[in-house]
């Protein structure tokens, strides 16, 4: 029986408050598959209430109750990971091969990796006769974005069930029938009562009562900088906590002994990837200005052999974008780079051959990009690449920094050396060298306007932890 008309709170499904309802399209088809119930500012009072109930007996167990509990949440997770998968392509569009190894495939490693984290996580130390304490934060409302949703939501649910702390979680409305195949995924797991509870909605309504509830003690928000300092904002009244990962324009820097075929390879990849709908994709392409038509011709026969199709065919790479407002957004930007004069390699607007039907987008390389053109300083969210040509080290890093984001950036070159010396002058969170393998160990999360906070492994289980000093407690 389907749980999407109702709410997960205090341990049960129970009935909204309200009666209004959405209908969750399918970007693939343009049409509706299922309809989720809205929530109220009264269902958030009511998750908030039970959280805190919870809260009290939740943040007294022990480090070793709390593992229990997390492995077999991983043990359940990892039975019905095919349902979650098969709901990410589906309200998502994400292709069959993308939803099953990376966006399902995230909930397993965030969950395995701060599993491990907590094993080897000490919560107290004695120094001289002061002990520090790191203990839960308290109720934390999380509110998670649409293009990697189950990601997301691991990365806030794990770290503060390691934490002890209990939690409200609103998914996104335009993706939400993972995050209600997870929350059955944590009742079967045997979460207490109260732990955690979901309440499904918008962001003006629920996220806004979430943000500003007096007994939430943290919000945890990953979505964009417009809507992240919103959040901030309805925060602000009670002095809560706010972690926020935010959206991203990411330099990839090409410096002149870089392996021009495959740094360029890879970073149309990168880009490319999920659509283009991943804050940290590297969309500024910074090549040596004699390398420039080399790299260009390369992104063409990439970016042209990237096959887009529906997202239940294991050939497709790239799937639709997620809705009706992200296509439009896209189609958009293309159009502006093309008024704004930046040269049109492949792709372009409209959809691609052959798929009339369906929120996809051409992939689409442009080059000659300068600096001030939107394509080189809005976050676009979707398969379109820039390629901005360079002519020294001093120029590529100080062009790369300016821009009021600061999530990702990427270094390629043959010098380890020159790599670091590079990456240290680079205002972001994460700096990526010669495409290295994902690790979930390594701290995400942004400088500037790309939000505060950092999450993943023990970074993330601290944002989640309220330092406490006794001091005269070693006293003899």
């Amino acid at each position: 029986m389907s749980n999407n008309l109702k709410f997960y709170i205090d341990g049960a499904w129970v009935e909204p408050s309200g009666t209004k309802t959405l209908e969750v399209i399918d970007p693939a088809t343009e049409e509706a598959f299922t309809t989720i119930a809205l929530g109220t500012e009264a269902d958030v009072d009511r998750a908030v209430k039970a959280a805190r109930k919870a809260f009290a007996t939740f943040s007294l167990t022990t480090k070793a109750e709390r593992l229990a509990l997390m492995r077999k949440l991983l043990e359940v997770y990892n039975r019905r990971f095919a349902e979650v998968a098969e709901a990410l392509m589906r309200e998502m569009g994400a292709p069959k091969k993308l939803a099953h190894t990376a966006q399902a495939g995230m909930g397993t490693a965030h969950l395995a990796k701060m599993i491990e984290t907590l094993e080897h996580f000490e919560f107290e130390e004695l120094r001289g006769t002061t002990l520090i304490s790191k203990e839960p934060i308290g109720v934390v409302g999380m509110i998670t974005p649409w293009n990697w949703p189950i990601n997301q939501i691991m990365c806030k649910v794990a770290p503060a069930l390691a934490a002890g702390c209990t939690m409200v979680l609103k998914p996104s409305e335009i993706a939400p029938i993972n995050g209600i195949i997870f929350a059955e995924i944590m009742h079967e797991a045997g979460i207490p009562a109260g732990v955690f509870n979901l309440v499904n909605g918008d962001g003006p309504t629920v996220g806004e009562a979430i943000a500003r509830h007096p007994d939430v003690d943290m919000v945890s928000f990953t979505g964009s900088t417009r809507a992240g300092i919103l959040v901030a904002k309805a925060a602000a009244d009670t002095v809560k906590r706010v972690h926020q990962e935010l959206g991203g324009k990411s330099a990839n820097i090409l410096l002149p002994d870089a392996d021009i075929a495959r740094a360029v390879k890879l970073g149309v990849e990168g880009v490319m990837r999920n659509s283009g709908q991943s804050c940290n994709a590297p969309t500024r392409m910074f090549v040596p200005a004699d390398r420039h038509d080399e790299a260009k011709q390369v992104a063409k026969e990439v970016a042209e052999k990237l096959k887009v199709g529906v997202p239940s065919s294991d050939e497709s790479w790239l799937g639709p974008v997620v809705s009706e407002t992200q296509y439009n957004k896209v189609q958009r930007l293309i159009e502006a780079g093309i008024a704004e004069g930046a040269e049109l390699v492949t792709g372009g607007p409209g959809r691609p051959e052959g798929l009339n039907r369906g929120y996809y987008v051409r992939p689409t390389v442009f080059a000659g990009v300068t600096d001030e053109m939107t394509i080189a300083r809005e976050e676009i969210f979707g398969p379109v690449l820039s390629i901005l040509p360079y002519q020294d080290e001093e120029e590529v890093v100080e062009r790369a920094n300016n821009t009021p984001y600061g999530l990702a950036a990427y270094v390629q070159t043959g010098s380890v050396e020159k790599a670091r010396k590079v990456s240290a002058r680079m205002r972001a969170g994460t700096v990526y060298i010669n495409y290295p393998a994902w690790d979930a160990g390594a701290p995400f999360g942004g400088y500037k306007q790309s939000g505060n906070g950092r999450e993943y492994a023990d970074f993330g289980l601290a944002e989640f932890l309220e330092i406490k000093g006794t001091v005269g407690y070693g006293a003899a």
